[in-house]
């Protein structure tokens, strides 16, 4: 990935895009996508459109009773057991995929936390950054032979603008000296894009391409542990909950960039990159506005990324990926 390729393409899709217009016309029978978050949010626009244009799509789901009754009457999915803030879990249902499916011609990693109160996980880890990337990278590396098998399979990491908050906090990325939520979950989210830096470098061989992006702006449940306060006084919602930010968009509209990574014609042959409104985003400069748009350079750094891939192996045990 170099600068030159982070840039946009003048893709025909914009912020206004929905996940329809996304597909429309499209036939997706005979693939396979496996998504995370699949039954709340963006995750349930994406796996509804996504099984409209015929694929079938497994959603790893922490609460399965709750995704079994919001995804009941979309045909073509089905629901596992799966808790990304524990390994455990997680290796047991890339083990139950394996079982069911021969290939994942999609892997939508959509599921994510955002500004929690402090959590410890596992052996102390910091809950952000544990269910939103380490709970994803295990997943990618037990599922990679299905993805390879797959023959030109994608991966899609919902990232964030959060990400323009920090990079790697090398020296203490579990907040042990000292936590701050937010921090934690700009960490998390540039964890989340330099993840799809390296996966993308290792697995190009195989056919597996890899993409980090920006939603947009949406209210869904990712707010569930702010209060109304803290989303009023961010000039998100009125005192009734009601969104009032100009630039927010609809849950579909926040589903098609992840679907136009998975789709679009105009990525084929490339990777490492990170999207936003439907097209490329450009690298932005250090200090300006979240709200500006584009990504920062340490966030698709591909030795950023390299070292972060090896923490993570280390950390976790997930199989490594051969490159």
């Amino acid at each position: 990935m170099t600068a030159i390729e982070q840039q946009p393409l003048g893709s025909p899709f914009s912020a206004a895009s929905t996940a329809e217009d996304i597909l429309a016309g499209r036939d997706l029978s005979g693939m396979t996508a496996v998504v995370t978050g699949g039954y709340s949010g963006l995750g349930l626009e994406t796996t509804r459109i996504l099984t409209a244009a015929g694929a079938r799509v497994v959603v790893p789901a922490r609460r399965p009773d709750v995704a079994r009754d919001a995804l009941r009457e979309v045909e073509g999915s089905e629901v596992i057991p799966m808790d990304l803030a524990d390994l455990d879990s997680v290796r047991s249902a890339a083990a139950h995929i394996g079982d069911r499916i021969d290939q994942i011609d999609l892997l939508m990693a959509v599921a994510g936390v955002m500004a929690t109160p402090e959590r410890r996980v596992g052996p102390g880890w910091e809950g952000q950054l544990t269910a939103n990337h380490f709970g994803h990278f295990t997943l990618t590396c037990e599922l990679y032979p299905l993805l390879a098998a797959a023959g030109g399979a994608r991966v899609v990491v919902n990232s964030s603008a959060g990400h323009t908050l920090t990079g790697i906090r090398w020296h203490d990325p579990h907040f042990r000296t000292g936590y701050d939520q937010w921090l934690a979950y700009g960490q998390a989210k540039t964890a989340n894009s330099l993840f799809a830096v390296h996966l993308d470098a290792l697995g190009r061989g195989d056919g597996v391409r890899a993409f980090a992006l920006h939603p947009g702006k949406i209210i869904t449940g990712l707010q569930r542990e702010m209060t109304l306060q803290e989303q009023i006084e961010r000039g998100w919602v009125d005192e009734h909950g009601h969104v009032v930010g100009a630039d927010f968009k609809t849950p579909s509209q926040g589903a098609a960039t992840g679907l136009w990574a998975a789709t679009s014609p105009l990525l084929d042959a490339r990777g490492g990159l990170y999207l936003e409104d439907c097209d490329i985003a450009r690298v932005s400069a250090p200090g300006t506005p979240m709200d500006d748009g584009g990504v920062r350079a340490y966030a698709i750094d591909p030795e950023e990324a390299a070292r972060l891939w090896d923490l993570s192996v280390a950390a976790t045990g997930a199989t490594p990926i051969p490159g």
